[in-house]
């Protein structure tokens, strides 16, 4: 578990593609004014993280929310809420269809109300242009974006990607360090308009968002962002998919 800022810790874990390629999955630790605790998204940490954990909990009382942002990450929610039994259980609309036996809030976390109860503490954003959930399986395209305020940084699964890469391969594979999902041509709607949408939301989030300090990426780092802007960043990723985009728009218009 790192402590990344004064009230914001972070949590790797690995997530195994066919028991070979590990690509990391994640956790969030974020600390309230009062002293209490929300989780983001769910994880069941090694030992030694969990230790500390509990420890800076007082054994799981102070979390008071589990917050699941990514419909498609749902493994690890029956510890979440062995963890914290008493804990606000948060998810998408998938989580309920998907895990129907575990204690979830009715509250769902792409909703606008949903988020307004948490606003003294994140800023939410929920991609346009591309399907929420997908009707693919493997199609894990869009999630909801959490943006601690205090902290200025960004909790995000999937949607953005961070490979962390050793120096000297970082070297030998140029590229953005920061891409959003491969799989965003079949994540955009098939409509007319959708990559344009798309391409909109992530310049307004590049602006509203410029200040931002690092990136805790599902798959599979941390991005430090003092060397390059968030704005840069952005840009540079909708560059190496622009031509992703421009196919979409030939297709649909």
């Amino acid at each position: 578990m790192k402590q990344l800022s004064e009230d914001f810790w972070n949590i790797r874990g690995d997530f195994k593609i066919a028991h070979l390629l590990n690509i990391g999955t994640q956790m969030s630790v974020v600390r309230r004014q009062d002293g209490t605790f929300v989780l983001l998204d769910s994880y069941e940490p090694e030992k030694q993280d969990l230790d500390a954990l509990m420890n800076l909990t007082d054994g799981g009382s102070l979390i008071e929310a589990v917050l699941n942002v990514h419909p498609f990450h749902t493994i690890h929610c029956d510890f979440a809420q062995k963890l914290a039994p008493h804990a606000r259980l948060i998810g998408t609309q998938r989580h309920h269809q998907q895990k129907p036996d575990l204690q979830w809030d009715p509250a769902l976390i792409e909703d606008p109300d949903t988020q307004k109860e948490f606003a003294d503490l994140f800023d939410f954003s929920v991609p346009s242009g591309v399907d929420f959930i997908s009707d693919d399986e493997d199609i894990h395209v869009s999630s909801v974006l959490v943006r601690h305020r205090a902290s200025r940084i960004i909790h995000v699964d999937d949607t953005f990607m961070y490979i962390d890469l050793p120096s000297l391969l970082q070297k030998m594979v140029p590229g953005p360090q920061l891409r959003f999902h491969p799989k965003l041509a079949d994540g955009l709607e098939k409509r007319p308009g959708a990559a344009d949408d798309y391409v909109r939301w992530a310049n307004e989030l590049a602006s509203d968002w410029a200040d931002t300090t690092m990136i805790c990426a599902a798959h599979n780092g941390i991005l430090d962002m003092s060397e390059q802007g968030f704005a840069d960043a952005i840009r540079k990723a909708l560059d190496a998919d622009s031509c992703t985009l421009e196919k979409h728009r030939e297709t649909y218009g």
